[in-house]
């Protein structure tokens, strides 16, 4: 079965030289999309991606990437609402495309599941008190 997921890989300052999203592609069959990235030589670095292909594979190069220390966690990890700002105000529910941002029955509350994030970061740019932040 295809997969596809989205992923925040943060690699050692030791590993940043490396040739490891080739690995991926060459030795796990496992095409990538890097949608933002920050690498700097002897610095810690990291690179938002889309990983898709065969589960079997994915599971095979997640486990490649942690054997060498590059620390793999779900990109909605890495989006939060900060809930002292948050006003409930609604902003950000008209511009999520996936519905990880939705109100909430008669209490017409924000919430947010961070489990159908993807980062796009459309809520950040709404968001007039700044509550959501994305701490890549």
């Amino acid at each position: 079965m295809v997969v596809s997921h989205r992923v925040v890989l943060r690699f050692p300052h030791q590993l940043v030289d490396q040739p490891i999203v080739y690995r991926l592609a060459r030795d796990f069959n496992l095409e990538f999309n890097i949608l933002k990235a920050s690498i700097v030589p002897k610095e810690q670095g990291f690179v938002l991606m889309e990983l898709t292909g065969e589960e079997e594979d994915y599971e095979k190069g997640t486990r490649f990437l942690g054997e060498l220390g590059v620390e793999v966690q779900p990109i909605s990890q890495d989006v939060v609402r900060n809930e002292s700002r948050c006003t409930h105000c609604g902003a950000c529910v008209a511009l999520c495309p996936t519905g990880a941002l939705h109100v909430e029955g008669p209490s017409r509350q924000i919430a947010f599941d961070s489990a159908k994030c993807i980062a796009c970061e459309l809520c950040i740019l709404a968001c007039p008190p700044r509550a959501m932040e994305v701490r890549f």
